[in-house]
């Protein structure tokens, strides 16, 4: 039976969230619709910019893109790409690659974005053919709330102020350690905003370390100290006032750049363990 190639623009998100589960039917974590939804608008999903493989009418194979402006540049980030069990092996993911990178071009992006896990060898060699290279390696840290031990969370209330605040770009990108991974950034953020509460710690006016959160996900896109108001308890004080907001029974913070060794460590004494880590890996077009 022959499948045919053709872009995402007119297709439900509905019909597409049933592939998604369908095609990622094995993972351990499975997404609402609501989940799978909010993932499509975090991360930019544009549908003209998108391919599919349809069976008649429905897609067994998708490759969902994400556009906008990553360190400067204009940016396609790789959403997700999946294929129905009994459609594998039949090169349709390649299929789709090969018509998305000119549609790319043409809307003009500039380079390809996207994170493979780093035990999925398959996909690491079908990207490192396609001509992507691997940027940095960055972890993922999930923890049961019940799990989670901060010490000393109370001890600065009297010198700092802790207060919701809104996104502060540019005072925020100050604090922070590495550049956010594409669906953590200040623009990923923008675009659903009223799913996240920030959280500022404050001397006097000046911000010194802040938080966000997605309280129906337990999921951390941001969190930062400076570096002049390190090693006080500052960190422990505001994780402990940020999961005050969550309603989720875990808590998770995905794409830890491996770099930030005091985040990756702060993580790790406070018992949200490193799971796994993805390639962050890139194609100039």
């Amino acid at each position: 039976m022959s499948v045919s190639i053709r872009p995402l623009n007119g297709i439900s998100l509905q019909l597409l969230y049933e592939a998604f589960n369908a095609a990622f039917a094995t993972y351990s974590r499975q997404w609402t619709e609501d989940e799978f939804i909010n993932m499509l608008e975090r991360r930019g999903y544009r549908a003209e910019l998108s391919f599919g493989a349809f069976d008649q009418d429905k897609p067994v194979s998708f490759l969902l893109n994400g556009a906008g402006v990553f360190n400067g540049v204009l940016t396609a980030y790789d959403t997700g790409t999946g294929t129905l069990k009994e459609y594998e092996n039949r090169g349709l993911a390649r299929q789709l690659f090969e018509a998305a990178v000119p549609a790319l071009k043409e809307a003009g992006m500039q380079q390809y974005l996207l994170e493979v896990l780093t035990d999925n060898t398959r996909a690491i060699s079908i990207y490192t053919k396609a001509g992507f290279k691997s940027t940095r390696m960055l972890h993922y840290f999930t923890a049961d709330i019940k799990g989670i031990t901060i010490s000393g969370s109370n001890k600065l209330l009297g010198k700092f102020s802790t207060r919701e605040t809104v996104l502060n770009v540019n005072a925020m990108r100050a604090l922070c350690d590495f550049e956010p991974s594409w669906q953590n950034s200040f623009d990923s953020l923008k675009r659903s905003m009223n799913k996240f509460k920030i959280l500022g710690v404050y001397q006097d006016e000046e911000l010194v370390a802040y938080g966000i959160i997605e309280p129906l996900s337990g999921d951390i896109p941001q969190l930062a100290v400076s570096k002049f108001h390190r090693r006080k308890g500052i960190g422990s004080l505001l994780l402990t006032q940020l999961l005050q907001y969550n309603k989720h029974p875990g808590v998770k913070m995905i794409n830890a750049d491996e770099r930030c060794e005091s985040l990756l460590l702060f993580l790790e004494k406070a018992g949200i363990t490193k799971r796994g880590s993805q390639y962050e890996m890139m194609l100039s077009l």
